[in-house]
């Protein structure tokens, strides 16, 4: 799989300098990123694209070609496979649209050019997608301008994904969210290479910490559960499954080709190999972030730490909702506290730090709480910027003393312009914000769901 990631060199089919060809701007997006492979334009129509010498056709190109990268219509694909097979080109992208989506006759093209893949030992990644992005090798395939998506900073965030829209998606809202990206692919019809090949080689890959599935289907399900299950052991993978009801069911058929099948199959699926799975977009985003940024808690006891009571209060409930647990201090522990805090904070979970504190406050309820106690395993911490006391410091002071503690912790903030500026010093420091008391508990229930799925693999084999 090393190849479709890290290509020694590609060739692009139907290469252009004509603005807005899908071929045209993935080469130029990989000129942009800086990739250091061999190139080679492929059209009959130029000598030259973007300054690189353009074949007629990849059978004129005197060297060997590690990967071909295929972006014109569907018709003229299969054509375009079997000069591979005699070039012994062994990877191919297939980017054009038009197959087994469209209904019998894209299904009979996907079948030839299948039958010549399997022939001559090709592997083929799509057809009907963006192909993969790879932050580290500086290879991309995407046909969408760095201009209308960010360009994601560098990472330990695996995409795997059927849809194209979905996978660009996870992109724009990674950069939004602080989160860098190893690799995105997105396989679309899935002719060959699917989920369970490409865990299998992220399992081992030593850039990615977190993977992310959009799933509409499964491409083998013995074989997945199988490579999910090894994989989860190393790495958590986090799946948002699409496709649960008749009419999910329906679009994701006319979407990639899909057979979304019977949801209960894949829940118990996922259940045995390890997967956590995410309800909906938001918990999807949220989960991947924490799990990228913080390790997972030892045990299931939650100190909750504000200077606003009010979100203490709706982050307890939630807490409880979602199977968190929000002990009260030891009568030990509450008179230490209340030694170094000031005598009108409330001195419980949550600590009530009131409107009055300072970044300091901070400092020392989580010093005395959370690091020279044991009664905690994990926190959720509210600081709320608008009070004079409340400064950028309280970023550095509660990010290091956490560090310290070796336990992890979500950030919940709420405001405008400073608060964001806050949010993202929180997450420079890899401590993962939300924007309210319910996403901040559901992200921690996230992390204690992975530490639970590590236990229960370690009692019973995989």
């Amino acid at each position: 799989m090393e190849t479709f990631f890290n290509p020694s060199s590609v060739a692009i089919v139907g290469a252009t300098e004509k603005p807005g060809s899908l071929p045209g701007v993935i080469l130029k997006n990989l000129i942009d990123m800086g990739f250091q492979g061999k190139v080679y334009p492929v059209n009959p129509k130029y000598k030259t694209v973007f300054g690189l010498q353009c074949f007629s056709s990849i059978l004129d190109i005197p060297d060997e070609v590690a990967l071909n990268v295929i972006a014109i219509p569907a018709p003229l694909v299969l054509n375009v496979v079997q000069q591979q097979a005699r070039k012994r080109i062994r990877h191919a992208i297939i980017i054009s649209a038009g197959f087994r989506e469209m209904g019998a006759e894209g299904i009979a093209m996907e079948e030839q050019i299948r039958h010549v893949a399997c022939e001559n030992d090709i592997r083929i990644l799509g057809p009907n997608c963006l192909g993969v992005l790879d932050n580290y090798s500086n290879f991309t395939t995407s046909f969408l301008s760095w201009e209308r998506v960010s360009c994601p900073k560098k990472g330990s965030l695996s995409i795997l994904s059927q849809s194209g829209a979905f996978a660009v998606a996870l992109l724009d809202l990674a950069s939004q969210e602080g989160l860098g990206i190893a690799k995105m692919v997105n396989y679309g019809n899935r002719l060959d290479v699917g989920e369970s090949t490409l865990l299998s080689h992220l399992r081992d890959d030593i850039h990615t910490r977190v993977i992310a599935i959009y799933m509409e289907s499964v491409d083998h399900g013995r074989k997945f559960i199988a490579e999910a299950r090894s994989c989860s052991r190393k790495k958590p993978i986090v799946a948002l499954k699409v496709g649960k009801g008749a009419a999910g069911i329906a679009a994701a058929k006319s979407h990639t080709g899909a057979i979304a099948g019977n949801y209960a199959i894949y829940k118990a699926a996922f259940l045995k190999s390890g997967i956590l799975e995410a309800n909906g977009l938001e918990e999807f985003i949220d989960g991947v972030k924490a799990l990228s940024m913080q390790n997972p808690p030892k045990g299931n006891r939650i100190l909750i730490v504000t200077n606003g009571g009010g979100f203490g209060v709706i982050v307890a409930d939630h807490c409880s909702e979602y199977g968190l647990e929000v002990p009260l201090p030891s009568q030990q522990l509450k008179e230490k506290l209340r030694t170094k805090l000031s005598s009108f904070y409330v001195v419980s979970n949550p600590v009530d730090l009131t409107g009055s504190a300072c970044d300091r406050d901070y400092h020392t309820a989580l010093t005395v709480a959370m690091l020279e106690s044991d009664e905690y395993d994990a926190a959720i911490i509210i600081p709320l910027m608008a009070p004079q006391g409340m400064t950028e410091k309280v970023v550095e002071l509660i990010t290091d003393t956490m560090k310290q503690s070796e336990k992890p912790a979500v950030i919940c903030t709420v405001g405008g312009a400073f608060t964001m500026k806050i949010k993202q010093l929180f997450e420079d420091r890899e401590f993962p914000v939300y924007p309210s008391p319910e996403r901040s508990a559901k992200a921690m229930s996230m992390l204690l769901r992975r530490r639970m799925l590590q236990e229960a693999a370690g009692h019973s084999p995989l």
